[in-house]
């Protein structure tokens, strides 16, 4: 086997699908890029065994021979990183595996491995199949992974994040059982209904890699899902289980509503959790008339703060306490500055929204007070 590619356009592709590989593998394979050399293309994928994905390179791109053959993934990645922008020649040996690279200044060895070990990924073209925006699935991902339970252990389901497909819309839904982000995005082509949970990490992965705007394809069945857009394709196994009913604590109507200028609020509350207890992180949070009184103290230590905002409000006085680690990272995941604030008592769940819905999407978020020590 032999194959020419440029040095630079294969070190950006191999860094972009790098993010699926694990430090600790426990099947040496998936410490190798797979490569399938074709006279037009270059197939490269990676693989954790529960996520693979792929890039396809058809640019400064020769093969005289095509095969398969796995590459040492950091050994690869650490030679490409210290060449210029420079032709590089692939030669591979059927036989024993073995790969000289050559440059302009030298050949290189190394050990590659049995292409056919490699794992094979399942192809989902001829699934269940939606298209999405990217700027839209962007959104999504930023408004969700971050509410994920990081304890994969006692709820490996909260790990993940629900994807709820309905008629006329398509939802994402994370939570740690602390606070609850909901994403939805209206879609009225939609011909059947599904949902299932998808692992954190694969998401993560495509975010980082769209950097444009383009269309997404996504087809799925009981057991996968698989993305495809641009010159890449990421698929993963499903997370297993029921996810928990969350519509069971989104209340159906709070009373109370704050609506505020977000910086100011999330700036105040940066500010004032400085001087809370670093076990509780609580906050009070005190609602009279239109204005809104945040305050925090750790009597360990005799750290006390308080701040005065104005607010618009509508509802009875109201002191409820909340983990402000938590609020802070709703309020830094909102896009919007004008949001409203909707609350019951200081046992009920809060809900935050945008003021200004788009038709095209909304966003809801939840967060559970705390009690507070008075």
């Amino acid at each position: 086997m032999k194959f020419t590619s440029n040095s630079n356009e294969l070190l950006k592709q191999i860094q972009s699908i790098s993010g699926i590989l694990n430090s600790n593998n426990a099947l040496p394979i998936l410490d190798n890029f797979l490569f399938e050399i074709k006279k037009e293309t270059l197939t490269i994928s990676a693989s954790d065994l529960a996520s693979s994905m792929s890039v396809v390179i058809d640019k400064n791109y020769t093969c005289s021979e095509e095969g398969n053959i796995a590459v040492p993934a950091k050994l690869l990645l650490d030679i490409l990183k210290t060449f210029s922008n420079q032709v590089l020649t692939f030669i591979i040996n059927n036989e024993n595996f073995s790969i000289e690279i050559s440059s302009e200044n030298g050949n290189y060895n190394l050990a590659g491995e049995n292409a056919e070990e490699f794992p094979k990924v399942t192809d989902l073209s001829e699934e269940n199949q939606i298209n999405l925006p990217s700027e839209d699935l962007i959104k999504a991902i930023n408004y969700t992974t971050f509410c994920t339970s990081a304890d994969e252990s006692i709820r490996p389901v909260m790990s993940g994040v629900l994807m709820e497909i309905e008629n006329d819309k398509i939802s994402f839904v994370a939570t740690d059982a602390h606070k609850l982000t909901k994403y939805t995005y209206f879609k009225n082509d939609i011909k059947f209904s599904n949902s299932f949970i998808i692992p954190k990490k694969p998401l993560q992965v495509i975010k980082n890699v769209i950097n444009e705007s383009l269309d997404l394809s996504i087809n799925f069945n009981s057991s996968n899902i698989f993305f495809s857009f641009s010159n890449f394709k990421i698929s993963c196994r499903l997370i297993e289980g029921k996810y928990p009913d969350y519509n069971a604590v989104i209340p159906n109507e709070n009373p109370y509503k704050l609506q505020i200028e977000k910086n100011v609020f999330l700036n105040s509350l940066k500010r004032v959790s400085l001087f809370s207890n670093k076990s509780s992180n609580a906050v009070k949070i005190k609602i009279a008339g239109s204005e809104i009184i945040i305050s925090s103290e750790d009597l360990d230590f005799s750290n006390k703060a308080e701040e005065r905002l104005e607010c618009k409000y509508e509802g009875e006085n109201i002191e409820i306490g909340f983990n402000s680690k938590f609020l802070i990272e709703l309020l830094n995941h909102l896009d919007e500055n004008e949001i409203e604030i909707k609350l019951d008592s200081p046992n009920s769940a809060c809900i935050i929204n945008r003021v200004n819905e788009s038709k095209k999407d909304e966003i809801l978020m939840l967060i559970m007070p705390i009690m507070l020590n008075n």
